[in-house]
């Protein structure tokens, strides 16, 4: 409800009518904020004839034709004139589609009268501390919050409502609290509590519960927009679920409100920060992500970045950042430049703006969520590496005098090939009839080509043309694992005009995160070589620091040492190995898993090497030495080197022959090395079978940050550095400028909104309505709160108390003002039609997930297991077909019967059950949802296979509870209302299941049916048509008001 309605239906309903001055944040504020400011407000690109409204001075200032208020003076400021002009001069103009009525001209008048006094909006200013106000009826107030209540509705005549009766505030409580309904013992032994603190015991008792923790994270998964897919087109499923049960337990753990903050926003930069404040970052990286082909990188990091401080500012400040994305903020004072400001604390990290199409890579950054025992073997591995890696070196120092004897000895004969381990040649001099290209080292292993390349004059013979489709293919060579050791060479002729190309590659495709595998490219007339799980945040990476000469024949060979750190690639040119600058050096997964073959010339979703010409490409599994690398360049360098005597041999000739003579001739030191192979395979092995999940890592050199113009990538302006905004407290100089400190900033004590924003959403969670009812908006277009002085007093007592949610819950839901009955009274339906003031408890449907919640509780099928990952309970047939082409498979077992916490989300088809009762899409951060009611909904209640199962699971087990109709009624009845139905209830119900058994004996097939519906076991012990009437009966129960609802 927009908050000038609310302010006018209070002042309709003759609330607050004092000879009092006027409120400037109360009363004014809100028209000029909805009809004023955006063409006279804080946005300059939109503001009209440079009239600024919303600052005092601006808006007093001399104009040619009077200011627009003349403060004291209606009859002479232009604006009181222009609200009330007709034609072309009034304001709001027509096309503006903005009016004010009679009643808001009076009040513009009346405040230009008296002054015209600007205050700051009241969310900007810290909150002060209020003494809690006198009330007539002490007797009334159980904690201190109700004296604000009640001094309230005294001042306005009114008075609370008494107390509801204790099934009631149970079933409320207890839904408020653990989601769920209250079991019958549960019932019983409260009534049964006639001691002091009865109320106390129970809420104590819901608080300690596990099921307390995924009632908080069932709101908090709309504010972070979870779901378990990524979305956009393809909508493929990702691996999120961690994040979820990390946010149970820090709410079941009562983890303090500004450390469940910080370490959302920032745990990964926390000191000695632990795995669970790490896993907590994936609290950023919820968002949508696209993996579509065309799609450019760099806008759809954008989008992400847009996407965090949206939600940054929605979920914690209460304000629509975004709005200031394109242009200064039209109603609040948040400059354009001040957002990208704050976009730059969530910028820097090392992230692609696609995700993979053909891996199921996580995108970077990432954090493997090992357990304590793979923590063990990994440290043990590390220690064992080191070790080996040590005793490897020590193993070549110590052959060197095997060696020198050998130089000795046999320097006049040369082993049989001179290159070890090579495992493909390829002179790429002819094609065969099927296009196939030679292997020299293996005929029945050669390559093939796509488009039948061009054969050219090569270096040696003849080499292929390349034009940027075709390609040459080994698809049997080249296969190489992230913990192996390999050289590939070869010959290429780069055209004039190469500023990308793929000279070669493994993997499958190339949008920019996908390329799984490793690649050579030519990026800027630079060399790049690269080894990548997902492209940028888990690679290794090379680039040459002199640009590739161009139009002449260059041998290139690129090798790896199977270490996966950037120190273990080299690059050559010419047969020498060129500097060369680490681009990236995080490799921690495999890079085999995207599949594809060893290539030359083309990728998909890539630029080829387009007139490009390749010739003799050499494959070798281990990393060759330079000397090798230079005797393919020339083909003489090492067999001349070993044609020498001895003696003629200096120190440097000496240090290259024994490098090739340690990789390629000595078996202790050949083994030596492959031992550390072996070794590092193994811990890459358990490496990749751990569960990853999305993050937040900083750069280590920030990134830059620029105003876009009107948001777009393309437009970059002034660069900025991280900053907040300028009507909030600075950022402390001390503080980091980094998601730490920002994190820093807003949970100080003395902000302005963090401890507003953060109570007021607790409150709605017990009253439907949150202190401030837009909780998505407290800035100028947001309602202003009806209790202010409540709101302050609790967001400060709340910072107080240690950010203790479960303390500040436990006081909301032991008030006098909670345990209200929430009886409609004429009185109040004529004052206060929407209950602002609080004088009843409100009457709320249940949410989505409590609906369903409650029938499987109801009829003891629900699987009450926390945690784990997503589950996939009944849904229509073909659902997701038509969206993504994928097929929905849903589980089997337990796993129908999970919270529906667990359910399964996907973006572009959320469970159709639960958008129908109005839960959140989220595609985007959601504090606030919308209650509708439809007849779709009751049609649900009656059909959903998971409502029908347990409707007759529930009857049957009223069935097997006693013989009487009368008791079998009031058993179901009570696990789904919470109480026993009242004589005018138990009449027509009873008549409803006396009928539908006459119905159902009758059609005893139908009967079968209908009981069958579901895969939860079949009472074949019972008669079908008396389970199928108490079915049909459970069905009805669940539509029924007093099931829906919590009063």
């Amino acid at each position: 409800m927009p908050r000038f309605v609310v302010i006018l239906m209070l002042t309709s309903a003759g609330f607050g009518q004092t000879t009092d001055r006027l409120d400037f944040n109360r009363d004014v504020r809100p028209i000029l904020s909805d009809r004023c400011f955006p063409c006279h407000g804080p946005d300059a690109e939109a503001r009209q004839a440079g009239l600024r409204l919303d600052l005092r001075d601006a808006a007093i200032a001399a104009r040619p034709h009077g200011a627009a208020i003349v403060p004291e003076h209606p009859e002479t400021s232009q604006l009181v004139a222009r609200v009330r002009a007709n034609g072309k001069r009034q304001m709001p103009p027509a096309a503006s589609k903005l009016t004010l009525s009679a009643g808001e001209i009076r009040v513009l008048e009346q405040w230009v009268r008296e002054g015209a006094e600007y205050r700051p909006h009241w969310a900007f200013v810290a909150p002060t501390s209020h003494a809690p106000p006198p009330v007539a009826d002490t007797a009334w107030v159980r904690d201190p919050l109700d004296r604000f209540v009640l001094a309230r509705l005294e001042r306005e005549g009114l008075r609370p409502s008494p107390e509801t009766d204790r099934e009631t505030w149970l079933r409320r409580v207890t839904f408020d609290l653990s989601g769920l309904p209250p079991r019958p013992p549960e019932i019983d032994a409260f009534l049964a509590d006639v001691e002091p603190g009865a109320h106390e015991r129970v809420v104590d008792r819901l608080l300690s519960s596990v099921h307390y923790g995924e009632r908080m994270a069932q709101d908090w998964l709309d504010v972070a927009r979870y779901a378990d897919t990524y979305g956009y087109q393809s909508d493929v499923t990702r691996d999120v679920w961690p994040w979820r049960d990390w946010v149970i337990r820090a709410f079941n753990e009562n983890l303090p409100f500004d450390r469940f903050v910080t370490w959302q926003l920032a745990g990964d930069l926390l000191p000695d920060a632990t795995l669970d404040m790490k896993l907590a970052t994936t609290f950023n990286r919820l968002h949508r992500q696209t993996n579509e082909g065309g799609s450019v990188e760099e806008e759809y990091r954008l989008e992400y970045v847009g996407d965090r401080v949206q939600t940054f500012g929605t979920a914690f400040l209460g304000l629509t950042l975004e709005c200031a994305r394109c242009h200064d903020h039209r109603f609040d004072p948040i400059l354009q430049s001040e957002y990208y400001e704050v976009s730059a604390f969530f910028a820097n990290i090392d992230e692609s703006g696609l995700y993979s199409h053909f891996t199921r890579a996580t995108p970077t950054p990432a954090l493997m969520l090992t357990t304590p025992d793979q923590d063990s073997k990994l440290e043990q591995f590390a220690r064992e590496i080191r070790d080996t890696e040590r005793a490897t070196a020590e193993v070549v120092a110590d052959r060197r005098p095997a060696f020198d004897a050998w130089l000795r000895s046999t320097i006049r004969a040369a082993p049989e090939p001179l290159l070890a381990d090579e495992t493909g040649r390829y002179p790429l001099d002819a094609l065969g009839a099927k296009g196939e290209l030679v292997n020299a080292i293996d005929a029945k292993r050669p390559g093939r080509t796509k488009d039948r390349p061009p054969v050219i004059d090569g270096v040696h013979g003849q080499g292929l043309l390349l034009s940027g489709e075709n390609n040459a293919q080994f698809p049997k060579d080249g296969a190489f694992h992230r913990g192996d050791a390999f050289t590939i060479a070869l010959w290429i002729h780069a055209p004039v005009s190469t500023d990308r190309a793929v000279v070669l590659h493994r993997s499958r495709a190339w949008t920019d995160a996908g390329s799984q595998g490793y690649q050579l490219l030519i990026k800027d007339r630079r060399l790049s070589w690269s080894l990548i799980h997902f492209w940028p945040g888990d690679a290794i990476s090379i680039s040459a620091r002199d640009k590739l000469d161009i139009g002449r024949w260059v041998h290139v060979a690129v090798s790896y040492d199977g270490s996966s750190r950037a120190s273990g690639l080299r690059l050559f040119v010419d047969g020498v190995a060129v500097p060369t600058d680490v681009v990236r050096d995080y490799l921690t997964q495999s890079i085999t898993g995207g599949g594809g073959q060893l290539t030359l010339g083309q990728r998909f979703r890539d630029r080829g090497f387009i007139g490009g010409r390749v010739d003799d490409l050499r494959v070798f599994r281990r990393a060759i030495s330079p000397v090798e690398v230079a005797h393919l360049h020339d083909g003489s360098t090492l067999a001349g080197l070993l044609a020498k005597p001895c003696a003629s041999l200096d120190a440097t000739h000496r240090d290259r022959v024994f490098e090739w003579w340690s990789g390629s001739v000595d078996a202790r030191t050949r083994k030596a090395t492959a031992d550390l192979l072996a070794l590092r395979t193994r811990r890459n092995r358990l490496l990749g079978g751990i569960r990853r999940i999305m993050t937040m890592r900083e750069l280590p050199t920030p990134r830059p940050t620029h105003v876009l113009e009107r948001g777009s990538y393309l437009s970059p302006r002034a660069k900025v550095s991280p900053g907040t905004p300028r009507m909030l407290p600075p950022l402390s100089a001390d503080a980091p400028k980094n998601r730490l400190g920002l994190a820093q900033w807003l949970t100080d004590p003395a902000h302005p909104l963090t401890g507003r924003v953060a109570v007021s959403r607790l409150w709605q969670l017990c009253f439907q309505r949150g202190l401030v009812a837009t909780s998505e908006n407290f800035g100028s277009q947001g309602t202003a709160p009806v209790h202010p002085e409540l709101l302050d007093s609790l967001a400060l007592q709340f910072v107080q108390s240690g950010w203790d949610v479960k303390a500040m819950l436990r006081r909301i839901v032991l008030s006098a003002t909670y345990r209200q009955g929430s009886r409609r009274r004429a009185d109040l339906d004529a004052r206060d039609p929407d209950n602002l003031l609080l004088a009843r408890a409100p009457v709320r449907r249940l949410s989505a997930e409590m609906v369903r919640d409650q029938a499987l509780a109801a009829s003891g099928l629900l699987v009450r297991t926390v945690g784990g990952p997503p589950v996939k309970p009944y849904q229509p047939p073909g659902l997701w077909k038509e969206k993504s082409g994928q097929a929905y498979r849903r589980d089997k077992g337990e796993k129908l019967w999970r919270r529906s916490l667990y359910t399964f989300w996907k973006r572009t088809s959320p469970p159709p059950t639960m958008m129908i009762f109005d839960a959140a899409k989220r595609d985007v951060c959601v504090v606030r949802r919308h209650t509708t009611s439809t007849p779709l909904q009751h049609l649900v209640m009656w059909n959903d296979p998971q409502l029908v199962e347990a409707a007759r699971v529930l009857a049957a087990a009223a069935i097997r509870a006693a013989p009487e109709l009368d008791v079998r009624i009031r058993y179901m009845f009570r696990r789904l209302c919470g109480r026993s139905p009242r004589p005018g209830e138990l009449a027509p119900l009873r008549a409803l299941w006396t009928d539908e058994m006459s119905h159902w004996h009758t059609h005893r097939k139908a009967a079968l049916a209908f009981i069958g519906t579901g895969d939860a076991p079949l009472a074949k012990d019972l008669d079908a048509a008396e389970v199928a009437a108490g079915a049909l009966l459970g069905s009805t129960l669940l539509s029924y008001d007093a099931c829906q609802v919590v009063r």
